[in-house]
């Protein structure tokens, strides 16, 4: 083993994207613009959920910690890639890059516990409409949103201390545009046998957990949904929770696909359109998602214009 190999890495390089400069132009421009519509939709759906007495409930309370999230995953993101697009070295510290992927890793977590209780949100108002208010209580929405992010920030803690048990020596190049969990295995010169069961464990756990949440509640919505006489409340039914079902697919369907593939840590090919997608397009959607066809949120907005 040659003298490099046996130093160990404290710095890397992000060699996710292209060399050539006029794509490089091209990528910047178009990741710049996701990143200030992902801020502008996202924070103005937070701002407009905190301003508007109407939207004070917990389904938008949750939804408004989601934009957060999403901002925040935004965030931790999109910046590096638009300054190593156009850097000599393209360098990031081993301290920086664990703190990219904390901030990934927690607004993730966050998300999965958001979205499951968002589910739960709409099993309650849609199969126990009288009891809302009561089982819907404020207290337990704060509870919830509490406690995703209280899970949020341990899974990130665990996954962090755990990646710091190994020494990466085998090369300090990441075929990435950021620092990722399975990337980082790749290049150890450390058996991540240990990493790849604690991380099998616990977004295993936080996956069988929030996904089977979002299913149960789904199922029960559905039934209520065909037991219903008046095609007017089947379709008012279906159109509140439509909103959510499409970000949940979209999310869960692109984590799956990312961690849960067979072969993930190996097949590398597919790690960098999977990772824009759940790190860069879904924080674009969701605020669209969840604004277009929302009568409440439409309203809002609507007043908030008027009076401006």
């Amino acid at each position: 083993m040659t003298e490099d190999n046996q130093s160990l890495t404290t710095e890397f390089i992000l060699i996710g994207f292209t060399d050539h400069p006029e794509l490089k132009t091209l990528l910047f421009q178009v990741f710049f613009t996701i990143y200030l519509i992902t801020m502008v939709g996202n924070l103005g759906l937070v701002a407009l959920i905190v301003t508007e007495h109407r939207l004070h409930t917990s389904m938008y309370i949750f939804l408004g910690n989601l934009a957060l999230m999403d901002s925040c995953c935004s965030c931790a993101i999109t910046p590096k890639i638009l300054q190593n697009l156009f850097s000599k070295d393209r360098m990031i510290s081993l301290h920086e890059c664990m703190a990219q992927f904390y901030f990934l890793c927690l607004a993730e977590t966050t998300d999965c516990f958001l979205l499951a209780a968002m589910a739960y949100d709409r099993y309650v108002a849609i199969c126990k409409p009288l009891q809302y208010h009561t089982m819907m209580s404020k207290k337990l929405c704060i509870q919830m949103t509490t406690g995703a992010y209280i899970a949020g920030n341990i899974h990130p803690m665990i996954e962090v201390g755990l990646l710091f048990r190994l020494n990466f020596c085998k090369s300090h190049q990441i075929n990435h545009f950021l620092c990722d969990v399975l990337p980082l295995y790749r290049l150890s010169c450390v058996d991540p046998y240990i990493n790849e069961l604690m991380i099998f464990i616990f977004a295993g756990s936080v996956l069988v957990f929030t996904i089977t949440t979002v299913i149960i509640s789904y199922l029960f919505i559905l039934f209520t949904i065909f037991k219903m006489k008046s095609k007017e409340g089947k379709g008012k039914a279906l159109s509140t929770c439509a909103s959510h079902f499409l970000s949940v697919s979209i999310f869960y369907g692109s984590l799956l696909f990312m961690y849960v593939r067979p072969n993930s840590v190996n097949d590398e090919d597919k790690d960098i359109p999977v990772a824009i997608f759940y790190t860069l397009v879904i924080p674009l959607l969701n605020p669209f998602i969840y604004s277009l066809r929302n009568k409440e949120v439409i309203n809002a907005m609507k007043k908030i214009m008027k009076n401006l």
